[in-house]
Formats: structure tokens, sequence, C-alpha cells
């Protein structure tokens, strides 16, 4: 018979690659979670920028019951319905030719960077192999996402490393230029950094890695795991800028908290995969895909994404005034729902504290690494719960204040 589960159960039967809070959520409504004590937290994480409809949204709940009385799994030898259509949108809404569903934003991503070698390899020859990628940068968790990824603490340890993939500062045009060559197969980048501390890219530096691209016949890839689905008030963040990619990874808000990622490309770039190439037992199940596709209506709706750029509103002006009050923030950053406040000199490093000191108040936030504070809330959140959100997170504040 299986016992009662506590926070302390965690450390008990799972392997120790997280270190979650001692609260247990065990509901959620809205922008709202309850935990096994019943105490209530307003939410800005969003499950890291997955809950773009927050909790339990009626939308999803009906997706998800209605397709569990339909087929829930298929084997790789046949489609559904859920998966095409699914597509069907994102090609008739994007750049997008050609789609390719996984589970995960590291899975698509990938997915991503196996095609880009392929590709160039059948396009450039057998030494075009080089991928570009960006310091501070984030891909995922397999070993080559985290090789490509610009940070080394996801990589300590794990080594020998795949080779063929070069770092360079993020934003910074000569660096980027002199790093491009014959031999590059792929550039990749995020055109706004989360993990790496929430870092909106300059369009300059964007426009200009689509014209090396061009110049030196290189795909170039938009990771937009975190910034993409309408995180940033436009559907993708590329929309934005009007740089267009050759692939674009999505993951996520997809799925709005149900497990699904995608891969976007064009036509021709697909052509470079061919049948058992590529794969994935659960990629585009129609559990997810039906889940996805009633995510993607809500979010892809002129209402949703002018909603985001006015909470991004309220919010900056609510944390402006924070900033401005206490100096805590030297900076406060970000595009739509997806915002970094970078912590002063005096509480660099620590961003952990605030994030303790924020659940205390019943308030759930991030980090984005040891300087900045992540805020990553629902897209469709309450402006109540914006209002209240931020008078906890100043409390939470003036206490770290008094302790340091």
């Amino acid at each position: 018979m299986m016992t009662s589960v506590t926070r302390a159960t965690f450390d008990q039967v799972m392997v120790p690659t997280y270190a979650p809070a001692a609260m247990l959520p065990v509901r959620g409504a809205g922008s709202r979670i309850w935990d096994s004590e019943g105490r209530e937290y307003v939410d800005f994480a969003g499950g890291i920028a997955v809950n773009a409809l927050g909790h339990c949204h009626p939308v999803m709940v009906k997706a998800v019951t209605e397709q569990a009385q339909k087929i829930w799994h298929l084997a790789n030898g046949y489609t559904n319905i859920p998966a095409l259509e699914l597509a069907q949108k994102l090609i008739d809404n994007t750049f997008a030719e050609r789609v390719f569903f996984a589970n995960s934003g590291g899975e698509a991503n990938e997915a991503a960077f196996k095609l880009a070698r392929a590709y160039a390899k059948q396009h450039g020859g057998p030494n075009k192999v080089e991928i570009v990628s960006t310091f501070n940068s984030f891909h995922g968790r397999t070993l080559f996402t985290v090789s490509v990824g610009g940070q080394e603490k996801y990589t300590k340890g794990f080594e020998p490393l795949p080779p063929g993939i070069k770092h360079v500062p993020y934003n910074d045009i000569d660096a980027l230029d002199g790093a491009i060559n014959e031999n590059t197969c792929a550039v990749v980048l995020e055109p706004m950094q989360g993990e790496g501390g929430v870092t909106p890219a300059d369009a300059a530096y964007l426009k200009k890695a689509r014209e090396l691209c061009d110049k030196h016949g290189a795909l170039l890839i938009f990771d937009e795991v975190q910034c993409g689905m309408g995180r940033t008030g436009y559907l993708y963040n590329y929309m934005e800028y009007g740089v267009t990619p050759d692939i674009l990874t999505s993951a996520k808000a997809l799925g709005g908290g149900f497990p699904i990622a995608a891969m976007l490309t064009t036509e021709k770039v697909a052509k470079a995969l061919a049948v058992g190439s590529h794969g994935s037992t659960y990629g585009g199940n129609p559990m997810a895909c039906a889940v996805a596709s009633a995510v993607f209506d809500v979010i892809n709706h002129p209402d949703t994404l002018a909603g985001v750029r006015q909470r991004h509103d309220q919010f900056f002006n609510g944390l402006n005034a924070i900033k401005d009050k206490t100096g805590v923030f030297s900076l406060v950053r970000g595009k739509g729902l997806l915002i970094g406040c970078v912590l002063s000199e005096k509480y660099a490093g620590k961003s952990k504290d605030f994030v303790t000191a924020a659940l205390a108040e019943g308030l759930l936030i991030l980090q984005a690494g040891p300087d900045v504070i992540r805020l990553a809330p629902s897209l469709i959140i309450p402006e109540a719960d914006i209002k209240e959100g931020l008078a906890k997170f100043e409390r939470a504040i003036a206490k770290v204040m008094a302790s340091v």
C-alpha cells in the first residue's frame, strides 16, 4: 500500500539533480497555487515560462479530457489528427513549412542541431560542421545541447564534449563576424537569453547574424523555447525583429504545461532528414498535440498578445518603482512577460535569497543566475494578481535588505 508522501520523500527517493523548496504544491488555479498545508501563493514563475495560461485553464482541461476519451498514443508508423492540426497552425502562422514534434526544448534543439549538421554536410561538404553559439546561452540538458549552450556549470564533469562548437559574447557583432567562416554549419541564438540573465538581443545583432549566415552558407537557428509562444507579446520573438531564421525551436508555453516541443523549418532544409534519420517515441502524440493546439488558439489571438504588452507595462512600472525606492536593482530588463531584475552590486550573488524570501511571503519567482531575478508569469495573469504579487515581492525585498 502506498504511504502518504511529503516534501521529505523527495530526498529519499529522487536522484539529487534538484533542490526543491520546502513547500509541496498540490493544486493550482489561474495564477495561484496552494501547498499541502493549504497556504496560497501568487505565481510569478509560471513553471519557468511554461504555464502560459496559468494553472488548469478551462480550455486546456477540456482539450485533455476530450482527447483522453479518443486516443492517447500511437507508434511512429502512424500519424494522428491533433498532430496534423497543430503542425498546420504553426505553418500557417510562421515562416515554417515543415514541423518536427518532440517532448522538450532540449529535444527540439537536439533535432535542430542534428538537422543543421546533416544539411551542411549535404550542401557544403564534410568540413562544414562548426556550430557558433554564445556564452551564457542555454539550449537543453543533453550532452549535445549543453555543449552548444555557453555555460560551463552545465558541462563540467561530463567531458569529453562533442567537438566543433564555438562560443562568442552575446550581442557582440564583431565577435560573431570573426567566428563565422566557410566551415560554419549553423549559428544558434536565443532572441532573448533566458537562463543567461533575461537579456534581449539587439536588433542590429540579429540582422547581422542573418547576413553572415547568408554570406557563409550557414543556417540561422533561433531557440525560442523560453521567449516564444506569446511570451514577448508576439507569437514568436523573431517577428518583432523582422529577422527570419532557417530553424526555430519551440517548447515550454507551447503545451501550457503538457510536455511538447516543436522544431520548425523550411521545406528545403527539412529535406536533409530522411525516414529513420531522426525520431521521438512520444513526439507528436495525440494528447500533447490536442492540448497544445488549444493553447495555441488562445495565445495566437490579438487580445492575448496585446494583453501581454499591457501587463509588461504594469510589471515594469511596479518593478522600477521598487528599484528607485530600494536600490536593490541596477536594471529591469526584458520583453513582454519575461522580465529580469538585475541585482545591484551590494546584492550581487544573492538571487536565491530573494527567491526564498518571496516564497515565505507567498510568492513564486525565479532566478536567472546568481545576479538576476526572473519573472515569467502567466500571459493572462489578472492585474489584481500582479499588484498583489508586487506587494509581496517588495516585502520580501525589505526582509533581505534587513539581513544584509
